[in-house]
């Protein structure tokens, strides 16, 4: 096995260290949001990116090795083993208010870095199987709906005021995660309820995919509540919105500002390479999945993540995705590092053909 394979391992860096949070807790307890805001943004800022892409030949070799596939699967019972552990620390095992908060923000950045994104990647996937594993690494984030937006509608309307996971130029995070959250819920419903009307079926129909994962998140709570009390309910709500409001800040950096220029015709221009904010930091670009190569799996969804690329078109941000996190936490910073930089790539596409 060569590097380009064992490389992915590090990405178990991050359950490897929620496992010592909840093995040990004490001082451990905030170990993940350290690890995940402190180490790998100094790692990244002291270790080069590279824009290095595969041939052709070597991307369908790569394709060919099920160990990409393996080191995704593996999470699913990871992810789920450690939910039930951590549930089971809050009701019995007597915690300290410092060791309850560390644990709990940990599995909160745990859920958002290793469950919504693997289902992310898993989610785009056409498998039945596969589509189960993104289904049940949602399900703890309490985000279950998030692949049927994601696919159709994120997807489409990536950069336009019709997409909520889109951030608008001068758009506070705080405000984002709001409208990013309510809207995103109700337009997963808007297009389930279009898919059902053409296939001549009403929106409450049996077949209404979006019900029964309601049914299953509710049901998932119930369990909860009704074995374990209402306090472990009340804190596996609370690991679900750390879960969802990293993915929500995420999304925030990844399309900060961008815009797609509507057509003679009124559609918007095609899903282009600069349409996302991308992310070459070596550190980022394997504990996450390649998932900071943000601007090729706008521009073809369906490649995996082993095989993503670099566009010298797409504009990069200036750190990584921890440290724009956390700078966008600071909007008025957040603005003054990003404006002229999204002022500085709408004056380059001013300059491009509209496709």
């Amino acid at each position: 096995m060569k590097y380009k394979e064992l490389k992915y391992l590090w990405a178990y860096i991050i359950p490897a260290v929620l496992l010592g949070v909840l093995a040990i807790r004490g001082w451990m307890s905030f170990g993940g949001l350290v690890v995940a805001f402190v180490v790998i943004p100094i790692l990244e800022l002291m270790l080069p990116g590279t824009k290095e892409n595969m041939d052709a030949e070597a991307e369908e070799a790569e394709l060919r090795k099920p160990i990409f596939d393996l080191l995704l699967y593996l999470n699913v019972p990871i992810v789920l083993g450690f939910v039930g552990w951590y549930l089971y620390l809050v009701a019995y095992v007597p915690l300290s208010s410092y060791e309850y908060w560390g644990i709990t923000l940990s599995m909160g950045v745990f859920l958002g870095a290793i469950g919504i994104n693997v289902a992310h990647e898993l989610g785009h996937r056409k498998t039945w199987y596969e589509q189960v594993m993104a289904s049940l690494l949602l399900l703890p984030n309490l985000y279950m709906h998030f692949t049927i937006e994601h696919n159709n509608g994120h997807h489409v309307n990536i950069a336009t005021k019709e997409d909520p996971a889109s951030a608008r130029f001068n758009e506070w995070i705080y405000v984002f995660w709001l409208r990013s959250i309510i809207f995103t819920y109700i337009s997963a419903w808007k297009i389930e309820a279009k898919r059902l009307r053409q296939a001549g079926k009403s929106p409450i129909h049996y077949t209404n995919r979006l019900i029964w994962l309601q049914l299953i998140e509710i049901g998932y709570l119930g369990a909860i509540g009704w074995f374990l009390g209402l306090a472990v309910m009340l804190a596996a709500i609370s690991i679900a919105i750390g879960g969802f409001l990293m993915l929500e800040s995420v999304n925030y950096i990844e399309h900060y500002g961008l815009n797609r220029r509507k057509l003679p015709s009124g559609r918007y221009e095609r899903v282009q390479p600069w349409h996302s904010w991308n992310s070459n930091h070596s550190i980022g670009r394997i504990v996450l999945y390649e998932l900071t190569r943000h601007s090729d799996h706008h521009f073809k969804a369906s490649r995996k993540y082993q095989i993503l690329r670099h566009y010298d078109e797409s504009p990069q941000l200036p750190y990584g995705y921890p440290m724009s996190v956390i700078l966008a936490l600071f909007p008025p910073l957040w603005f003054w590092l990003m404006n002229p930089r999204v002022k500085e790539v709408e004056e380059k596409l001013a300059l491009l053909p509209m496709h």
